[in-house]
């Protein structure tokens, strides 16, 4: 098989890339992920990717990237237009998870909404009790989420025991609760545009 697309993209996002790859049926794309956990130092983000570019810039005639700014202050942006890569619009994934228009509507409802994901559900644990280091220091908690009023649940294929496990996070975190389901369309849109742009 003859891959002339590669999107390099978050960890966090490999599931429901591969359903957008799967359904679209793109036999030429290539998906290389990247550790979902350098979220918790975005610092780490451009650098990680460049080093990807650079390994197959040579193979690929086209290379996309699935991330946002995630937080990078700009930085991942500098790296991506020395190579002429485009990114995913947007700061970061809950926006292109579920669609600009819908982000925005929510954050204009309450600024003080923890977001999140299918992905960040299922590795909440790890990625937040552990990866913030409240598991260890439970005095954190309050620290890091005083200022939030809300968990917003950006559902994209719920499942009963996944509602269940979010509803039960925001209450670890003592925050009100809200699901929005936002389904694969978003992301489907804001990665069809890139291939297909591309392959027109």
């Amino acid at each position: 098989m003859t891959h002339s697309i590669l999107i390099i993209a978050c960890g966090a996002l490999a599931r429901e890339l591969v359903e957008v790859v799967r359904c679209n049926n793109w036999s030429h794309v290539k998906i290389q992920c990247l550790p979902a956990d350098l979220h918790n130092t975005p610092i780490r983000i451009p650098r990680a990717v460049e080093e990807v570019i650079e390994t197959y810039r040579e193979q690929y005639p086209k290379i996309f990237v699935a991330y946002g700014d995630c937080g990078t202050g700009g930085q991942l942006d500098s790296v991506l237009e020395k190579y002429g890569i485009e990114r995913l619009p947007g700061s970061h994934c809950y926006e292109f998870l579920a669609g600009t228009e819908v982000f925005n509507e929510l954050a204009g409802e309450e600024l003080g909404s923890f977001y999140l994901t299918d992905f960040v559900v299922r590795h909440f644990d790890r990625l937040v009790k552990y990866g913030l280091g409240i598991e260890a220091h439970p005095e954190l908690l309050p620290l890091y989420f005083q200022h939030y009023k809300r968990v917003v649940y950006l559902a994209q294929d719920p499942t009963p025991e996944l509602r269940h496990m979010a509803r039960t996070q925001a209450e670890y975190l003592g925050l009100d609760f809200v699901e929005r389901d936002t389904g694969m369309a978003p992301l489907d849109k804001a990665v069809s545009e890139q291939v297909v742009q591309w392959r027109s």
